[in-house]
């Protein structure tokens, strides 16, 4: 039985491409009309694009970065500008607002406090972190500004006035201490004796009572006489556990105590003004170890 269907097309009807293989022969079948008229109209459309926007950079220098500028003159530069002019607005309004606001009042007004943070997380990360920590937890001889140990006080005005004009830095203003080297005053049992009752404040260690007489003699004018620090001096809680360097063993007091270590903290006030000063303090307290 040999089948047969009228339907089926040869390629005597068609013609073929030449292309064969293997014994089978490709027909030479014309484009779908459907296809032909989308494929004409993508032409046309591509022509109008050309014509309406920018779309030929070798062509012409006249545009914003050159090539041609389409009679619509559209570039996606005045749309990103056209889009974030509602936010530069809104942002000069709320410094205006910041600029004539105290810090305090900031914080008890919720939208403009909001800001205030988004702008002093940014500068914090671009400015401070790289010492700091991005979240502020600090690192060996960088505080840590998320707890409640402040060496200058934690409070919005201390700190505005830490940030603007820095520790030990080359302001006039700057917070400024000294720790002496005290090894050649005190002796060498001395600073032994003393190292290990500071150690011991921080621990309740009972066993703390030897140095305590040479600590209070040489140490407790600055740091106190249960070593609860003085923020007047810049001087460090000794009695809290939380060290800047180390981790508070009597090796690292001794050597504190022999060669003392001094950090040093540029003033920022030149460098990034009032308006993200005030920010950064705003955020600085926000992260939790403000006072």
């Amino acid at each position: 039985m040999n089948p047969s269907n009228n339907n089926i097309e040869t390629q005597d009807d068609i013609g073929t491409t030449g292309h064969e293989w293997d014994g089978i022969t490709e027909l030479n079948y014309p484009c779908p009309r459907w296809w032909v008229w989308i494929f004409l109209g993508t032409i046309v459309w591509a022509v109008g694009y050309w014509y309406i926007y920018p779309a030929w950079p070798v062509i012409s220098g006249d545009s914003e970065r050159g090539g041609t500028k389409g009679v619509m003159e559209w570039t996606q530069y005045k749309q990103l500008e056209e889009s974030q002019s509602e936010i530069f607005s809104r942002r000069a309004e709320n410094l205006e607002k910041l600029q004539n606001t105290s810090t305090k009042d900031v914080m008890d007004m919720p939208e403009l406090y909001e800001f205030a943070v988004v702008g002093g997380k940014s500068a914090f990360k671009e400015n401070c972190a790289q010492c700091h920590g991005s979240g502020g937890g600090g690192a060996k001889g960088y505080p840590n500004l998320n707890d409640d140990d402040w060496l200058w006080g934690g409070s919005l005005k201390e700190l505005s006035k830490t940030i603007k004009y820095g520790i030990r830095s080359d302001h006039k203003n700057t917070r400024n201490s000294v720790m002496p080297p005290l090894a050649a005053v005190m002796g060498k049992d001395s600073v032994t004796k003393v190292s290990r009752y500071v150690a011991g404040l921080s621990k309740g260690s009972s066993s703390t009572a030897e140095g305590a007489k040479e600590y209070k003699q040489m140490c407790s004018a600055c740091h106190g006489v249960n070593g609860e620090g003085n923020r007047i001096f810049g001087a460090p809680k000794l009695s809290d556990g939380i060290w800047l360097y180390g981790k508070g063993d009597e090796q690292q007091i001794e050597s504190q105590i022999k060669s003392p270590q001094h950090g040093v903290m540029p003033a920022w006030i030149d460098r990034l003004g009032e308006d993200t000063i005030k920010q950064l303090v705003v955020y600085v307290y926000s992260l939790g170890g403000g006072e």
